[in-house]
């Protein structure tokens, strides 16, 4: 490509805090993956771990004055929006963000979002506020998580349901609940921690 071509390219990116297009393809030498470094928008204040793979169309952007920190082995799928504005936002390793979008954005007056590690948060889920999401938790479908803390255990694919981490699933808003080890809401409208149930009681557990 022609010099001045990727330098008009660069020119908007530089102005909004963003990483170049040569930037974007440096970060392959930990490891990483950027499927199409044109639609990828990176903000050079974030800082990102080692084999991660972005697919097209992800915007990841943090304030000078704000963190973003995402460490190895996550997917990020399109439609995939990180923002850290006024806030935090920490991710740990192997999450699966998207397929169907996903939005993280602390943007709003101590906002501070933390999710662990080996979670799944697919189908347009998008998290605000003090929020933390544990090691192996799930949001699956179009639910505002808004101030929640969902509880770390064991993976999706454990064999005791009742031990698995905290999920949300369905559609609608999870505003300020604290969900435990097993606990599973499925939600259309608002989530209520009245409505929690142990995920056995949708996945039975496996006879002795």
């Amino acid at each position: 490509m022609r010099p001045d071509l990727i330098s008009a390219l660069d020119a908007p990116r530089l102005a909004a805090g963003l990483l170049t297009l040569e930037e974007v393809l440096a970060l392959a030498s930990h490891g990483n993956v950027i499927f199409d470094p044109f639609s990828v928008l990176i903000s050079r204040h974030a800082r990102i771990g080692q084999g991660n793979v972005f697919h097209p169309c992800v915007n990841v952007t943090c304030a000078q004055t704000a963190e973003l920190r995402m460490g190895d082995r996550n997917v990020f799928h399109t439609g995939t929006l990180l923002a850290a504005e006024t806030g935090p936002l920490l991710i740990g390793n192997g999450n699966q963000f998207g397929e169907g979008g996903f939005t993280a954005k602390a943007n709003s007056p101590g906002a501070r979002i933390v999710i662990g590690d080996g979670g799944r948060y697919l189908g347009g889920a998008s998290v605000f506020g003090q929020t933390e999401l544990g090691s192996g938790t799930q949001v699956l479908g179009a639910i505002t998580v808004d101030g929640c803390s969902l509880a770390g255990g064991a993976a999706f694919s454990d064999p005791d349901p009742d031990r698995r981490a905290a999920v949300l699933k369905g559609s609608g808003t999870a505003r300020r609940l604290v969900l435990g080890v097993g606990q599973v809401i499925m939600g259309s409208g608002t989530f209520r921690l009245e409505d929690a149930k142990p995920q056995s009681f949708f996945h039975p557990k496996a006879a002795p």
